[in-house]
């Protein structure tokens, strides 16, 4: 009996031990991870110029035409559910990283007359997309378009899952034309999650630049606004940020095309399912000047959710993935381009408009 008390003393004191040093050793990660990510933590500028290739440039057509898409850095495709969605998958295996990667590269190549394409989630190098360079893929395939990046993901260690971490992420928006374009510029939003989160998330921003065709002066802007925003004033402040820059370069006689992935549906769009306990924050024309329109093709889905792989029957869908332009432009066209989200979470947005003489 005394050597069995003894041996059950001897087990508490393992077991507190191996508690104790669990503990320790976990609280020293989370002090290591706070403070690297602190020492490390890229606080962009406001405003900065961005350096765009160079390119043979197309003639002006008659038309303008955009496609604007939330590529999902190559990671979620329909096989995909998302960890910080309540899906599983944190990281997808490389094949499937290449099948969506040439997805989207051959889309591109198939729409090449199109002069305007905004895309969003575009890794230049990380963990999550195994280190491929998506901007060079995708300029491969748009070779005469220039390109202009704007870092908005700029992270050496996310930190989370624990057991799976993201690791490092290089990502961001990345605009392709085959006009002649000058004034490229990243324009950071002042919205941020609380510490520490806001050490491992994105610096958001959007991605301004002009061009010139047929003599009309032109400010395409390129945006991605916050997700995981439950008040909705994140992305409120950040269209507020974007309409006072775009309003001043219409004051300037310019005209503005606004396009990307807003994380919030355009007015007048009504939630496929009402029930289904997701917040579908609706935009309001009261948020835009008088004149300028919201342009959505609203019976099309342009995302799903990632709480599971995709289920055409039974993923929740919605609509956040559209354009916003100043008076004088013209839509001729406005649809999604159904890709049955085989390469993305979100499917492509296509614009056509032309314009009206401003002088």
């Amino acid at each position: 009996m005394i050597l069995f008390t003894g041996c059950l003393e001897d087990l508490g004191r393992i077991i507190y031990l191996i508690v104790a040093w669990s503990g320790l050793l976990g609280s020293l990660y989370v002090i290591v991870i706070l403070l690297w990510g602190a020492y490390t933590d890229w606080c962009p500028p406001e405003q900065s110029e961005i350096i765009t290739t160079q390119t043979q440039f197309a003639e002006p057509d008659s038309v303008l035409e955009f496609i604007s898409w939330n590529v999902g850095f190559g990671g979620l495709g329909k096989e995909t559910s998302f960890f910080y969605d309540g899906g599983k998958t944190v990281i997808q295996e490389l094949p499937l990283v290449e099948k969506n990667i040439k997805g989207v590269a051959d889309l591109l190549v198939e729409n090449k007359h199109v002069e305007f394409f905004l895309l969003q989630e575009v890794d230049s190098s990380a963990r999550r997309s195994h280190d491929i360079n998506q901007i060079a893929r995708f300029q491969s395939a748009l070779n005469k378009h220039s390109n202009a990046f704007a870092m908005n993901y700029n992270v050496d260690f996310v930190p989370l899952p624990i057991f799976n971490p993201m690791g490092k992420v290089r990502s961001g928006l990345a605009s392709f034309s085959s006009l002649p374009t000058h004034h490229v510029e990243r324009h950071s939003f002042d919205t941020q999650f609380e510490w520490p989160r806001r050490m491992f998330f994105l610096d958001r921003c959007f991605l301004a630049q002009q061009a010139t065709w047929h003599d009309h002066e032109l400010v395409i802007i390129n945006t991605h606004c916050s997700a995981y925003d439950t008040s909705g004033s994140m992305v409120a402040a950040e269209i507020d940020l974007i309409i006072s820059y775009a309003e001043q370069a219409y004051k300037e006689g310019k005209h503005v095309i606004i396009g990307g992935d807003w994380n919030q549906c355009p007015p007048g769009y009504s939630p496929i399912d009402p029930t289904a306990g997701y917040n579908e924050y609706v935009l309001s024309d009261d948020q835009i000047p008088e004149g300028w329109k919201w342009v959505a093709d609203r019976n099309t889905p342009t995302n799903r959710k990632l709480d599971k792989e995709y289920d055409p029957a039974t993923s929740y869908t919605s609509v956040i993935d559209h354009f916003l332009v100043s008076p004088g432009v013209k839509v001729e066209d406005i649809h999604v381009i159904q890709t049955n989200f085989e390469f993305s979470d979100h499917q492509p947005v296509y614009l056509k408009v032309s314009l009206e003489d401003r002088r």
